[in-house]
């Protein structure tokens, strides 16, 4: 029995039903991670523009994500706190998959990638913080591995679908140039309906803790842990922190913005060489700009008082997360690199280096495109059956050492992408990306949902996104300029990048101090003053 108060387990009857919805969330996601390169090459973009073209995706999510978590905690009503933002993110993403194989040009498809990825992490992000809302830590594994079985299942289907079309259907993936082939097009609007349909059951079969319920069940987790918590102005940035912080980064932005120009003009340094330098770099350099920006802003509301504001609250959860939170955010960085890299580059890699078919307007490219989207589901599959199996594993072996196995696993998974040439064995080094796959949209989410405080459940899950959404950027903005320059425009080497990235996230992941207490968060032990 628990002690009165503490949050009951669920059964997995309940589990299942509050992550059915991330089915349909992944479908949506991996129609638009395996077709949207292909989408943006019919329409005419070369490959070394693939990675500009993605950034739409990743900015969306740096700056939706975190709003969201901060909206969703302050949100009670009739329909709950999180069930609201599934719904509405569904009905648009839903109709921005409708919308986006019937492009008639590039600009169009950019934009409606902007769209559909808004809404999509609209939905997605309140669903992390449902699953601490709502399970006991020590549920908090299975209620993630769940969700990546989910992830799992929604991305097998979305991968099958084109080649299901082509090949059970018999419609057409060839098209006139500059036209989406049909497979493509009824692929994404069956997408859109499960994935509404999906979302809904969620909303429809959960309930959610009040505001109160949820305070109660921290309040007697910290008594019957003997801690009480620490409110101390003290701990807060100060505007002087934030302005002087704020500043160094504007500088750096500015300094980066320069070189990129100096190394773009006719009197480029002759130390590059022949290195070409892309315009996407300014990106990166903006990047760096505004997050200077962004401390300038927090110094002046700190210095005027005022740090109840969503944005402060965002801005001082940021600088204030607890030491496990840090260390995870290296993992996701290089994890997310290496995801980042196959989802931009993954399609032509295949097409060239296994089908020796690089032009999208020809039978070989299409081909490979429908291969690769299978494989897709193979990947995906597998994670599926992984993640049930980290429900078992996890009682066995400890979550970092399982994570970082797994992170090495799919380090030989991409590594074995340039050495298997025979597309037909590609499945193979599926396995080892897939066992990956499934421990990076679980495991990390378990330690931190320990970590954080439970009325900040939504607001640091948004914050933790930024650490999948900056490596996204970066590789966006550099793999183009990697793959040009060291590997000749060949995006097979991308794969390499992304073997090399999956290791050091393995390395890092070892240095993850897990527990369900913040390693260095505000706290101090009762009756201690």
């Amino acid at each position: 029995m628990m002690p009165a108060g503490h949050k009951p387990a669920l059964k997995p009857a309940q589990i299942w039903n509050m992550s059915f919805g991330f089915l349909g969330i992944q479908i949506g996601f991996d129609l638009q991670n395996g077709n949207v390169s292909r989408i943006f090459q019919t329409l005419g973009a070369e490959v070394d523009e693939l990675a500009i073209l993605w950034i739409a995706a990743p900015m969306t999510g740096l700056i939706v994500q975190p709003i969201i978590g901060h909206l969703s905690d302050k949100t009670w009503g009739r329909f709950g706190r999180r069930r609201p933002y599934f719904l509405v993110g569904a009905l648009l993403a839903s109709l921005a998959l409708f919308v986006m194989p019937n492009s008639p040009v590039l600009w169009v498809a950019a934009g409606m990638l902007w769209i559909m990825d808004a809404s999509l992490n609209v939905t997605m992000e309140p669903f992390r913080a449902f699953v601490g809302d709502n399970l006991p830590d020590r549920q908090r594994t299975m209620g993630y591995a769940m969700q990546s079985f989910f992830i799992g299942v929604g991305a097998v289907v979305a991968g099958a679908l084109p080649w299901v079309m082509t090949n059970w259907l018999g419609l057409s993936n060839v098209a006139p140039a500059g036209e989406i082939p049909q497979t493509v097009q009824w692929a994404f609007y069956i997408g859109g309906a499960a994935l509404l349909a999906a979302v809904a059951w969620t909303v429809f079969t959960t309930r959610e803790y009040s505001p109160d319920e949820l305070a109660g069940f921290e309040a007697a987790r910290r008594n019957a842990l003997g801690i009480a918590r620490k409110t101390s102005a003290a701990a807060l940035r100060s505007a002087a922190q934030f302005r002087k912080g704020g500043m160094v980064w504007i500088i750096a932005g500015v300094v980066f913005a320069a070189f990129v120009a100096l190394a773009r003009g006719e009197a480029r340094p002759a130390f590059l060489g022949a290195i070409e330098v892309a315009q996407e770099l300014y990106v990166l350099a903006a990047l760096l700009a505004a997050f200077g920006g962004i401390q300038l802003v927090a110094s002046v509301l700190r210095a005027e008082g005022r740090n109840h504001s969503g944005f402060m609250e965002v801005v001082s959860d940021l600088f204030a997360m607890p030491k496990t939170m840090q260390q995870l955010a290296v993992v996701q960085f290089f994890s997310w690199f290496a995801m980042f890299a196959m989802w931009i580059y993954g399609t032509p890699a295949v097409a060239e280096y296994h089908f020796s078919a690089p032009d999208p307007a020809t039978q070989g490219y299409q081909d490979a495109a429908d291969w690769w989207a299978l494989l897709g589901s193979v990947r995906n599959g597998l994670a599926a059956a992984a993640a049930l199996g980290f429900i078992l594993i996890a009682a066995r072996i400890d979550r970092i050492r399982l994570h970082a196995i797994n992170l090495m696993l799919g380090a030989a998974g991409f590594a074995g992408m340039l050495l298997i040439r025979d597309p037909a064995l590609l499945w193979v080094p599926m396995i080892g990306i897939g066992i990956a796959w499934a421990s990076i949209v679980s495991l990390p989410y378990a330690i931190l949902a320990g970590c954080v405080p439970a009325e900040k459940m939504g607001i640091y899950m948004g914050v933790f996104n930024i650490f999948i959404v900056v490596p996204q950027l970066l590789a966006a903005t550099v793999l183009g300029f990697l793959v040009t320059n060291l590997f000749g425009g060949e995006p097979i080497y991308a794969m390499v990048i992304a073997a090399v990235s999956f290791v050091l996230a393995a390395i890092a992941t070892l240095f993850v101090a897990d527990g369900d207490l913040p390693a260095d968060a505000p706290l101090l032990r009762a009756g201690e003053a």
